[in-house]
Order: C-alpha cells, then structure tokens, then sequence
C-alpha cells in the first residue's frame, strides 16, 4: 500500500477523529500508547474525551486527501509547549516520521512561537528517538516516571529550529 501523502495539515481534532484515535491498536510492544474505548474516554472527561481540552489542546494530523494519520497534544507549561503525539499504527514505520513532525512543530510554533517546544519518549523506542531527532529535537535528559504499567525510563528531547536543515 502507498501511503505517502504530498503534505501533512493539522486542524482541531473532531470528536470523530477522536473516536476513530481510540479505535486503533498499537502491536507489542506499542501497544502501551492505545487508548481507553471512546465511550469510555468521553464518559471521564480524560484527555481528548473532554471536549474543551481536545478543542483547545488537540491536533489531528491530515494528509492531502484528508486522511487521519494522527494526533498531537499541544500542552501548555510555562514557556514550553509539550507535544505528545501518535500516529495511525498501520502507518508507523513508513519514513513519514519527520514531515508528520515538522507539520506538529509547525503548528506548535504558529500557537505559541516563543515558547520552547519539547516532548518525552521512552528510551526503548528508537524508531520514534530517530523521527524526533531526523526532525530537529535532540535529547537533552533522561529520567524515570511513572506510566500505566509501572516505573519506565524517558528521554526528554528538545526542539532546535534548524537542526534537521541539510
């Protein structure tokens, strides 16, 4: 299947974009980014199942025909923008990485543009370090927190305009 696109647009996450996000499965050992069902998400309010925080925070990732091909959360802290993000599973692993990242920091930069841009991945999944890193943001530290299924180890990766220029 071809599954690249021209260009990459990111727009307010819809409810709809959000359930389809709920549906998707992740294989091991990715799994551990899948969502709670959209019922499930909405009834809590969590996350982008609180319809102010997706409307203010969340970004679905669009291709040129207007596929989903994923998420960002754009979260505000003091002069950081934390991104977290996903990309639709069947299309990880394709080399579309860095544009889907370079069109979130896009969009980070044109909401807040002074603000430092950074994210936090876990140590053991290189192929996402190496699409942050073809995409301009560098490891700055490393450190353990809690997740969902016990203590893990993180990388804190920074974004350095011009870094990914060749």
């Amino acid at each position: 299947m071809d599954v690249t696109p021209t260009s990459f647009q990111t727009v307010i996450m819809s409810e709809e974009h959000a359930k389809m996000i709920c549906s998707w499965v992740y294989p091991p050992p990715y799994n551990i980014y899948g969502f709670l069902p959209w019922e499930q998400m909405k009834g809590l309010e969590i996350e982008f199942g609180d319809a102010m925080i997706r409307r203010e925070q969340y970004i679905s990732v669009l291709d040129d025909k207007e596929s989903l091909w994923g998420f960002a959360q754009l979260f505000p802290m003091h002069e950081v923008t934390r991104i977290g993000l996903g990309m639709r599973p069947d299309w990880c692993g394709h080399g579309m990485g860095k544009r889907f990242m370079e069109a979130i920091v896009a969009e980070a930069v044109r909401r807040h543009p002074t603000d430092e841009i950074d994210l936090e991945v876990m140590t053991w999944n290189v192929r996402a370090i190496r699409a942050y890193e073809q995409a301009g943001f560098s490891i700055t530290d490393t450190y353990e927190r809690a997740t969902p299924t016990g203590k893990a180890l993180f990388h804190c990766m920074v974004y350095e305009a011009g870094l990914n220029e060749e």
